[in-house]
């Protein structure tokens, strides 16, 4: 049973629309078009909201959309058959009315459909009844009914190829066994009846024989053990001898008072003063502005220039042909028509390290948008699925929600409470450094800092965050500040539960007045149960203003792994009725990986999140805003 079917305009004019059950099917689909339609994500004809399967079809033709609503518990095999047929018989019956392409004639226009599309429904509906049930295969009809078994016959240890070698040898090896073998087996035995019965045609005793075997054992395995001694007294002399070990001033050390390089401080107190060069610390840029992420280098300048002269020699008539060459006229795309193109792009957004189902998403998205469309006369289908291609990537990149950090912290200081930021991602992402990079760019806006130490597993992360504040607190003295603390660590050690430490440093920063609270999580694999539980405690007890997922863009599947299980994890073991998941990604390591931006977009694209900061490089001013035509430049560049 259907709970809804609707035809709309791209425009968003409702043509008709058919009601099965009394709920409105305004919420789910306008839910399609935000989450779907208009995020370019249409690589899959079926959307889930709540407890409703809405399928949909495009037709790109006319600009119309084709939706239909039912219970996600039913199966119901009648669908996909019943859009087609609706879409065919409405798209014939008012074409007229459509072409005109206006939106007072739509209005206007009387769309009597009811009757045509009971019927449709009520001729899939028996279609599918009629269908005959599918009968299980025989063995008989199977490939494996039709070998021999001989050739299912295995020895362990031997490859196929060898099967038939074997075979071909075995046959010449039975009829050769009368002589060489025979032979080779009669002469150990005649060795053996000289040696055990006589010696130069004297029979020994019994007594004799084994006296004389103990002294070859002995001649045998003597030699090794006279070998093995002499070793043992070479090397007790060396032993003796040894030259002590040379102790390096800055070396390595197994005292415990020389490896702890920690001091114990309370949460309260200021660290102390650095005497490294603060410039080489901070980095060269503005501090407090974030800038936009280029992605261009000189080599694409100088590749640019390079390519333009050699076009300028060209005749004009060979230009003319190739501007001409693979033209479209006025008809519309096919399947066919984008299908060598769409397979050209896939393979290229792979190798710019978008994962792979990811890519396949997006090429069938451009497809179904595509599909049906009439091109101009001078438009080639290349560049017109390029351009496409580009317009979806750059509306990926920017999603439903857009994070602005500063308003938000603002309005929590008005509220007088502290802006809480959780970090989470995997192993070696690099959490704790882009964690001290925002804490510096909250600094150069004048917000005061917490940062609550509640990686309590890692070995070194408490003295890590200490050394970034410490660093901090000289880039930013109380003295500049009327004496007032601007940036401060609250840790308990190592240990303890990473939860109850989050909890105390959300008080401790509302009795001292600070602005923001950045908390800083163990890396964990997402395949970790345990640790997932605790992250999810972590996060519904505290109940953070931000989450931020932290991924390196080296990453290119493993990114939508990654993501998919610790939203997931979270969902799973979280305590509460509308469980809290990912809020936004921190990209890191982008100096690295060159044009190949994909895990942006896998990233994005996998959780409908935004990237709020971009990590390239070493020192505090290393923090960049993701900007998307610049990626997708990078993504689409040869």
């Amino acid at each position: 049973m259907l709970d809804f079917f609707t035809i709309f305009s791209k425009g968003g004019l409702v043509l008709w629309c058919f009601q099965g059950v009394s709920d409105s099917c305004t919420g789910p689909v306008n839910a399609l078009i935000r989450s779907v339609l208009l995020q370019e994500r249409g690589g899959n004809n079926s959307f889930t909201h709540e407890a409703l399967t809405l399928k949909y079809k495009l037709d790109n033709q006319f600009e119309l959309v084709f939706v239909v609503g039912f219970q996600k518990i039913l199966t119901l095999t009648y669908v996909d058959k019943l859009i087609d047929d609706v879409h065919r018989l409405f798209r014939d019956k008012y074409r007229t009315e459509i072409q005109q392409q206006s939106a007072l004639s739509l209005l206007n226009g009387t769309f009597d459909f009811q009757n045509d599309f009971l019927r449709l429904l009520r001729e899939a509906e028996e279609s599918s009844k009629i269908r005959a049930p599918t009968t299980m295969k025989k063995y008989e009809d199977s490939e494996k009914a039709k070998k021999p078994v001989r050739s299912m016959i295995e020895t362990r240890g031997e490859k196929p190829k060898e099967k038939a070698k074997n075979s071909k040898k075995k046959g010449t090896k039975k009829e050769g066994s009368d002589g060489p073998l025979a032979t080779s087996k009669a002469a150990p035995a005649e060795k053996s009846g000289l040696s055990v019965g006589a010696e130069n045609g004297v029979e020994l005793s019994k007594e004799e024989l084994i006296r004389r075997k103990r002294e070859e054992f002995i001649q045998k395995h003597g030699r090794g053990m006279d070998k093995s001694s002499k070793s043992m007294k070479s090397d007790a002399p060396k032993e003796k001898g040894k030259k002590a070990p040379r102790v390096w001033e800055l070396g390595g050390c197994a005292n415990k008072e020389v490896l702890d390089y920690s001091t114990p401080t309370t949460n309260g107190t200021p660290e102390a003063a650095l005497s490294e060069d603060i410039n080489l610390i901070r980095g060269t840029g503005p501090g407090g502005q974030l800038q936009d992420l280029d992605c261009s280098s000189s080599d694409d300048e100088g590749a640019a220039q390079n390519s333009t002269k050699p076009s300028a020699t060209k005749g004009t008539l060979g230009g003319m042909f190739g501007m001409l060459k693979g033209l479209v006229g006025s008809k519309s795309l096919s399947r066919e028509d984008m299908e060598s193109v769409l397979d050209k792009m896939r393979d290229h957004l792979i190798a710019k390290n978008v994962a792979a189902d990811i890519a396949v998403q997006l090429c069938e998205s451009v497809a179904n948008k595509l599909e049906g469309k009439v091109m101009g006369t001078f438009s080639t289908v290349t560049s017109t699925v390029k351009q496409a291609l580009q317009e979806s990537l750059v509306q990926i990149l920017q999603p439903q929600r857009r994070v602005d950090m500063l308003r938000d912290i603002m309005d929590a200081q008005r509220r007088q409470r502290p802006y809480v930021v959780t970090f989470c991602g995997v192993n070696g992402v690099g959490k704790s450094t882009n964690l001290a990079k925002i804490s510096f760019w909250l600094l150069e806006n004048g917000f005061s800092v917490l940062i609550a130490a509640c990686d309590t597993f890692r070995a070194g992360a408490v003295e890590q965050l200490r050394t970034h504040t410490r660093r901090l607190t000289a880039l930013h003295p109380p003295e500049n500040h009327g004496g007032r603390t601007m940036v401060q660590l609250f840790e308990k050690g190592y240990g303890k539960d990473a939860a109850g430490i989050a909890m105390e440093a959300i008080a401790f920063a509302r009795n001292q007045g600070f602005d923001v609270v950045l908390v800083d999580t163990a890396g964990r694999m997402q395949d970790n149960a345990p640790l997932m539980t605790a992250l999810a405690k972590l996060i519904t007890v505290n109940t953070p203003d931000l989450v931020l997922f932290v991924g390196e863009a080296l990453v290119g599947n493993e990114a939508v792994d990654q993501l998919v299980k610790f939203n997931r994890a979270l969902a799973d073991h979280s305590m509460a009725q509308t469980p809290r998941l990912i809020d936004g990604i921190v990209l890191t390591k982008f100096d690295t990986i060159d044009d190949k931006v994909g895990a942006a977009i896998s990233m994005t694209y996998i959780t409908s999140k935004p990237i709020v900061f971009v990590g390239t490089g070493q020192t505090y001013c290393d923090l960049r805003s993701l900007n998307a035509k610049a990626v997708v430049a990078a993504l689409m560049k040869a």
